[in-house]
Order: C-alpha cells, then structure tokens, then sequence
C-alpha cells in the first residue's frame, strides 16, 4: 500500500468511523465528477442532486426536493422497487437510502456478491462489506431499501 492509499484510509477512518474495524477497500480515486446517488444509480459521468436552481443533473419530471420519498422515486424510475431489507438475493440489485433527521444523505448499491458500494462524496469509491460501516456521523442510517432484477 503506497503512502497516497495509507493517506486516504486515515481520512475515509477518521469522517466514518465505523470504518476502522471494518473490511473494506477503496475502489477509486477520490474525484468531484458525481455523487452517491449517481454511483448508486450506475452513473459515474455526473453530479445527481435536486438542488432548486437546476445546477447538477436530476432526473426529469421527479421533485427537486430533499426527501426519501423523491430519492425513492428516482430509484423507481430506474426499475427498482422498495423492498423489505439490504438482505443479499441471488440475482437482484439493491440499493439503500440513508437519512439523517428524514433527509437524505447516502445511498449505497450492493454488487453481486452481496458487498456494497459507497461513493463517499467528493472522497473515494469503496466496497464495504455492511451498511453501518458507513452509517452514522454525517449518513444517518438506512431507512429504505429498493431492488431490481440484476442485469
């Protein structure tokens, strides 16, 4: 591990400390090109936020506002559907939405084999094996989860 990756450990650690402890590895870079809810809707070319003033990519005819109920809709309009749980289903792509104060602060995706993966603002990409390593703090905790059939 070069001193770069020691670098940016120290500092994912220090802004998510459930990390510490954890096993989880960075999967890219740090880069300010999108967000979570872009990685977690399979976009790694733009910004998603439903900022009024129209500033970064949103989806047409969905809100631009800050609540569960608008991320969620965004994920349905991408063929998911709320689900029960973050429960690993052979087959399926889930997603989680994290809320802090019933705002919306993360989103997460699981990948094939049941670990998820974070765009952790403008910091790196990781790959984590639970939710909660990148909960509290600043994300809150999961509050909704959505699936599709995996393509």
């Amino acid at each position: 591990m070069g001193a770069e990756e020691r670098v940016a450990l120290v500092n994912l650690e220090r802004l998510f400390p459930r990390l510490r402890d954890a096993t989880y590895k960075i999967t890219s870079p740090a880069q300010a090109d999108y967000n979570c809810i872009a990685w977690a809707a399979g976009d790694n070319s733009r910004w998603w936020e439903p900022d009024p003033f129209g500033q970064y990519y949103w989806p047409e005819s969905v809100p631009r506002e800050y609540t569960v109920e608008v991320y969620a809709e965004v994920f349905q309009k991408l063929g998911f559907e709320v689900c029960q749980d973050a429960a690993f289903e052979v087959g399926v792509e889930k997603v989680a939405i994290f809320a802090l104060d019933g705002s919306p602060t993360h989103a997460a995706r699981q990948l094939a084999d049941g670990t998820w993966t974070s765009k952790l603002g403008q910091l790196e990409d990781i790959e984590h094996r639970d939710l909660d390593q990148v909960g509290e703090g600043d994300y809150g905790e999961p509050v909704l989860f959505l699936k599709r059939p995996r393509h």
